[in-house]
């Protein structure tokens, strides 16, 4: 059915939020998503106030037969909060934070960010598992799994999700958590948005901060072989309160950098200490002992400002691709096809980083949530940036390569958010041993693929 004038007239006057046409002077803004290589222009976009404009707006896309896309914070790689010609159900716009801090929960809508949910957790000192840039969606990010600089201490984000409201196909609002509705609280955490739209998530808060010890260790490219060797074996016998990951790319203009290295390749170790300050100095020694760095900005400082550092490298805006692979190990073999890769990176602003997980995130099994890759020790995302068209090919084409590189020594999984639009195999690498009860729930909660931008899970029935 058309979405012709009468129809949205008549859709305006049951909801709240504010519906977006292409017509409207500001249809452009409303559509972007944080990578630009995504423009995709739906029919129409429902800015939700609240679980009742979504409960409206599934049952308007289903009863008509449109392509509903979801957008939560729209910083997903793939570009699946926007969809060609259907409707975007958009959540930006729920934003409440509410934090308990004597029970020391949080609950949260789908429109919040990650440094808006730091910002209300931390006011008390608290935080959860979350991401490593603060204009991540709290809700993409949690829907698929969710890692960060906490993460070796407590685990994933959906670790500690107690509960959440969803919006099912059928236009219905129901609670799931391990004590209602138990197998679709296992399918959310980890299955992206492929049974639902979640309006609202309950969250186990921890108590971190508000100042961690955090910062940069700077290196010369030239060391990287060496440094890279000497961090597998830190990294294997580090405390599970210290996060420390790689990053490889070119220098950037920042003050703390002398200009003799601007623009050049560096190796780059970020780190977090999620406890004591004075333990932190001490666990961070045998790094420090890696010797004569470029700079080293380590020291006590926000959680907040450490959660954002990454930002001014991760604005929207950009042009946008990943690869990614899982690492039980960092083989000699691997780092040095990284090493390879990264001395001819085709833009200033692609990189590779290596994010270390282990620790608590082991200590689930795998088939307790959808989540599956848990004895996984490195996430390796390749990320390629650049701003203009032209560079489309020499981007993705190098990234590629390097994907194609490391897979002998790769798991064979992969992190879901870190998928583009990569085919159902990849999906179902995702997924691993657990695809097939993936399936089993689609078949339940949406088994005509109503909820199908996304990594989707295709239903069988």
């Amino acid at each position: 059915m058309p979405l012709d004038d009468a129809v949205i007239e008549t859709l305006r006057s049951t909801v709240r939020g504010r519906l977006v046409r292409p017509s409207d002077s500001d249809y452009d803004e409303v559509r972007a998503v944080w990578n630009a290589m995504i423009d995709r222009r739906p029919g129409l976009i429902i800015r939700c106030t609240g679980a009742a404009d979504v409960m409206r707006a599934v049952d308007f896309a289903r009863d008509r037969g449109v392509e509903i896309a979801v957008r939560g914070g729209g910083h997903n790689i793939a570009g699946n909060a926007m969809c060609d010609g259907g409707i975007v159900i958009d959540l930006s716009s729920m934003k409440s934070v509410r934090i308990d801090p004597w029970k020391k929960t949080a609950r949260v809508e789908p429109g919040v960010l990650l440094g808006e949910f730091d910002k209300e957790a931390q006011a008390f000192g608290l935080a959860t598992p979350l991401g490593i840039n603060s204009t991540t969606g709290v809700s993409g990010l949690t829907l698929g799994g969710g890692f960060g600089w906490l993460s070796r201490k407590y685990g994933l984000s959906i670790d500690h999700l107690i509960s959440a409201d969803m919006v099912t196909a059928e236009g219905k609002l129901v609670l799931a958590s391990e004590s209602e509705n138990p197998d679709l609280f296992w399918g959310l955490r980890g299955g992206g948005g492929n049974f639902g739209v979640v309006t609202s998530f309950e969250f186990r808060l921890h108590e971190v901060g508000p100042e961690v010890l955090a910062g940069m260790m700077f290196f010369p490219f030239d060391r990287a072989p060496e440094l890279l060797r000497r961090y597998r074996d830190v990294a294997a016998g580090a405390p599970e309160e210290l996060s420390c990951w790689v990053v490889m790319r070119q220098a950037p203009p920042l003050p703390f950098l002398p200009e003799s290295v601007h623009g050049k390749e560096i190796l780059v170790f970020p780190m977090c200490y999620a406890g004591d300050i004075e333990a932190g100095r001490k666990a961070i020694e045998p790094l420090k002992a890696f010797g004569d760095p470029i700079a080293d900005i380590i020291g006590p400082m926000p959680f907040t400002a450490f959660q954002a550092a990454f930002d001014p490298l991760l604005m929207p805006g950009a042009r946008n691709y990943w690869k990614s692979h899982d690492f039980n190990v960092l083989t000699d073999e691997v780092i040095d096809l990284s090493v390879d890769f990264t001395s001819r990176l085709p833009t200033p602003d692609c990189e590779i980083f290596i994010g270390h997980l282990g620790g608590a995130v082991k200590r689930v099994p795998a088939d307790a949530m959808a989540y599956p890759h848990r004895d996984v020790e490195f996430v390796m995302n390749v990320h390629t940036r650049w701003g203009e068209a032209a560079m489309d090919e020499p981007c993705t084409k190098w990234a590629r390569e390097f994907f194609d590189a490391t897979a002998p020594y790769a798991t064979g999984g992969v992190y879901v958010n870190f998928l583009n639009q990569e085919g159902e195999d990849r999906v179902r690498a995702a997924y691993g041993a657990n695809y097939g009860r993936l399936v089993e729930l689609k078949n339940k909660y949406d088994p005509k693929n109503l909820f199908r931008m996304n990594q989707n899970i295709r239903p069988t029935r």
